[in-house]
């Protein structure tokens, strides 16, 4: 359906505002919603999308570029470094044993050798936009299957280019020299790269790179200086933009990734002390933009072939994602990471890769592939971005409990001989301080953590960690928390948290327990779960800085530690009053304006009190290092 330019944003957005929400709302991917909100919006079912879907998805993969800008901000040039054996073979040998299967695969089914490999190429690789923003949203960045699928899929966005330099020599001559292959590298700037000799290519492509480098820390910093000067946002909004979009445009210019030039120009930027800037203006841009891409790849599956070919499409579907998960596993095997972290790279880099379409078209316009091997390798591309995040949730839903519970019975660490008063479950960041307190205090915990590397990485360390799924009861009981008298939650994920909390409170009814909660939010659902002792983990923390705050403002040491404390503690009573008000509710909204007025009076009142109190006493910090310099 064609319309206007405001017809089709008013189409997308309410799109994505409505089926996202739905989405998380039964707590899956925003990626799953808007991959429906594309089905829906789609050719197929209200038909608002029609023949320029596909332009809006190359418009949109621009999005795919400035992800990898922001990720390559947040590695600096020597983390880089450091993975490069893991992103040479992680990454090396997924791509090169995917290829050569799916080879094998086609050439058994009949297609040409030439077809086979450049299909087997287009699927070997996965979705770079899919897997990075599953990974931000669970914050699973820095666990070994975050680190391990950023290593492979960061070789498979460098491995795209000898790919298309590869794929023009399967072709005929005719084909190659034709205008067709100039459409496919964006017209005469690469065809200035195709008439040149091999070797003047290569040092073009070389000399992009090192200009990259040398523009990020010689013109895009200066420039960035004087941009701050004028104290204009959206000046520097638009230089952030020109920045993403330069880099681009020059790798493409010389036949390189746009997303690979752009994660290069990040990191070559990480070490400026704009890095924090440039990632606050272009994250909006990037979200949108990867929104409309996951729309646009919904509205692109073609449920006319599927009607017509159901059972050759679900078979090849599920032998794509299948062949892709093998390998996965094996290399992931090759390399010693934990089973659970194995099935969940198998499972998160399964699915084909948004460079399939850009692969598989230009395949199409070389007449290496027919149009109907074209049309039928692109549905089964978008089927498999959308049946990704399916996968997950089926994974960590179902089968990584249950292969959780064999594995525990195998490895040794999973069978607690030891059994103490208290059971501390997660030990990251959180959960290790408290872990660490209670053993310098001679108070021993039995420590529970679902992440079977960081379980490894802690016992040599010499902390005595078990692994496992603290929610099942098996490994509970194995905990002694039938004996115990206290359960300590340090779970970073709070379903996880919620499910630990619904199975103590069935089975072990006595057992006290101490819950971190990550926000408010989840404060009130624990709350109403029956949970009395409650601790949200930014809340000691902003209060603290709220005290030196008035501290550092002229308030005595001593008052602003009373102040504190009595903040804390009648935004606790708050906190329980409304509890079972139904949030962004009228009445929550009424109560809550209510609670805040009420807080801030009896604060004021407290603080006049003890103003005019003759007992309050105590030195101040001042007075204190007076003190000490007259001793020194």
């Amino acid at each position: 359906m064609t319309g206007s330019f405001l017809f089709q944003a008013v189409i997308y957005l309410g799109a994505a505002v409505v089926c996202v929400p739905i989405a998380k709302r039964f707590g899956l991917s925003s990626v799953l919603g808007y991959l429906l909100a594309g089905i829906i919006i789609g050719p197929y079912l209200l038909g608002f999308i029609g023949e320029e879907g596909e332009d809006i998805l190359h418009f949109a993969e621009f999005g795919v570029v400035m992800m990898l800008f922001l990720i390559g901000l947040e590695i600096e040039p020597k983390a880089f470094w450091n993975m490069r054996k893991t992103i040479l073979g992680l990454g090396g040998g997924q791509v090169f044993f995917t290829v050569a299967g799916f080879f094998l695969v086609f050439v058994l089914l009949g297609y040409s050798w030439k077809a086979g490999l450049s299909i087997a190429m287009a699927l070997a690789l996965s979705s770079t936009a899919i897997v990075l923003q599953t990974l931000k949203e669970k914050n699973l960045m820095e666990t070994v299957y975050g680190a391990s699928s950023f290593s492979i899929l960061l070789f498979q966005d460098i491995i795209v280019i000898p790919m298309l330099a590869v794929i023009p020599l399967l072709g005929t001559t005719s084909e190659v020299a034709g205008g067709e292959h100039d459409g496919a590298h964006g017209g005469a700037d690469a065809t200035f790269m195709d008439q040149l000799p091999i070797g003047f290519q290569t040092l073009f492509v070389l000399l992009s790179v090192v200009s990259v480098v040398l523009a990020g820390r010689y013109l895009f910093v200066p420039l960035l200086r004087i941009v701050a000067k004028t104290r204009l946002r959206e000046l520097f909004s638009a230089s952030a933009l020109l920045i993403v979009i330069a880099i681009a445009y020059l790798m493409e210019l010389v036949g390189l990734s746009p997303a690979l030039g752009a994660f290069l120009g990040g990191v070559v930027l990480a070490t400026s002390e704009f890095k924090h800037e440039l990632e606050s203006n272009l994250e909006p841009f990037k979200g949108l933009l990867l929104g409309l891409f996951f729309i646009a790849v919904g509205a692109s599956i073609n449920f006319g072939m599927i009607a017509d070919n159901p059972v050759s499409v679900t078979l090849l579907v599920l032998g794509v994602i299948a062949l892709k998960a093998l390998v996965l596993f094996i290399v992931a095997s090759i390399f010693r990471i934990n089973l659970d972290q194995k099935i969940l790279i198998a499972v998160g880099l399964a699915q084909v890769g948004e460079f399939a379409f850009v692969l598989l078209s230009f395949t199409h316009q070389l007449g290496i592939i027919t149009g109907e091997q074209m049309d039928l390798f692109l549905v089964i591309t978008a089927i498999s971005m959308t049946l990704a995040p399916l996968l997950s949730i089926l994974n960590e839903r179902v089968l990584l409990p249950r292969i959780g519970t064999k594995e525990s019975e195998a490895k040794p660490m999973d069978t607690i001989g030891k059994k103490h008063r208290v059971i501390l479950v997660g030990f990251g960041h959180f959960g290790s301080t408290i872990g660490r307190f209670l053993r310098a205090n001679d108070i021993e915990a039995t420590v529970l953590d679902h992440d079977s590397s960081r379980v490894d990485l802690l016992r040599k360390l010499g902390f005595e960690v078990y692994y496992g799924d603290a929610s099942r009861l098996d490994l509970l009981e194995s905990a002694g928390a039938s004996e115990a008298d206290l359960l300590i939650c340090a779970i970073d994920d709070p379903d996880a948290t919620m499910r630990l909390v619904e199975s103590v409170k069935h089975h072990f009814p006595n057992l006290e327990m101490l819950v971190r909660a990550k926000s408010r939010v989840d404060a009130y659902q624990l709350l109403n779960a029956g949970v009395t002792h409650i601790y949200r983990e930014s809340l000691d923390t902003s209060i603290r800085v709220a005290e030196d705050a008035l501290h550092f403002l002229g308030f005595r040491k001593y008052t602003t530690h009373r102040q504190a404390q009595n903040f804390k503690k009648y935004d606790e009573q708050s906190m329980r009053r409304l509890a079972d008000k139904v949030l962004n509710s009228d009445e929550y909204i009424f109560k809550a304006r209510e609670e805040i007025a009420q807080q801030e009076a009896l604060l004021k009142e407290d603080l006049r009190r003890r103003n005019l109190s003759t007992d309050d006493t105590s030195w101040d910090s001042a007075h204190i290092r007076s003190e000490l310099k007259k001793k020194t």
